[in-house]
């Protein structure tokens, strides 16, 4: 693989580090940024269409989790809105880093009457053997997990905190399951995740019975 990434001017690139949206004016003594204005995004009502059934993604990764989300919270707040779901949850890898983002575009969006439920969340690497920064589909078992309140959210980042420092190294999170399990209290929605969920992949490699007992 090669790094091919267009050259993107000190404009660009201090726009973006500002979370400004293309043709936003900078604030006093800053120099302009770039002076094209995004297309027209036209935002829906965030309720489902006559007949249609309310729908909130619980599970999306942004371009927080590199290599697997390609989006950044802002846009996929946009988006959502624009879509008319009830609700996003942000569940990067092991880190809560678009949650400041995402907070920020979802307000920003009420400011204009459109109304988008955020959950804030992380799907947490189980079972690494050694850091996976940069590998396309890394090893492990995925725990999805989603906070509930306040208090949730507090106990999440505190155990990504200590799995990121038990993990000695970037990339390799080590959790304590056992702690894992008595961390919640109730605070946390833990969803079966993806393909790397322990109950999808003892379903895909035992059936029915193997998915229940995981």
């Amino acid at each position: 693989m090669g790094w091919n990434n267009p050259p993107v001017p000190w404009r660009e690139l201090q726009r973006r580090m500002s979370w400004r949206a293309a043709g936003q004016r900078p604030p006093p003594g800053e120099p302009a940024g770039p002076k094209t204005a995004p297309p027209p995004v036209t935002l829906l009502t965030g309720r489902p269409a006559p007949g249609g059934e309310p729908w909130a993604e619980l599970h999306c990764h942004s371009s927080y989790s590199f290599l697997d989300g390609a989006s950044t919270p802002a846009e996929l707040v946009t988006e959502a809105a624009r879509l008319g779901l009830e609700a996003l949850a942000i569940t990067d890898h092991d880190g809560m880093y678009g949650v400041p983002q995402f907070a920020q575009a979802a307000a920003k969006l009420a400011g204009q009457g459109v109304r988008l439920r955020t959950v804030f969340g992380a799907e947490l690497s189980l079972g690494l053997p050694a850091g996976q920064t940069g590998v396309p589909d890394p090893v492990g078992r995925h725990l999805l997990v989603l906070a509930r309140d306040p208090e949730g959210y507090r106990r999440l980042c505190a155990v990504i905190s200590a799995a990121q420092l038990a993990g000695g190294e970037k990339g390799r999170p080590v959790y304590d399951e056992g702690a894992l399990a008595g961390a919640h209290d109730g605070h946390w929605v833990v969803l079966t995740g993806c393909r790397k969920g322990h109950v999808p992949a003892a379903l895909a490699a035992g059936g029915p019975d193997a998915a229940g007992r995981a």
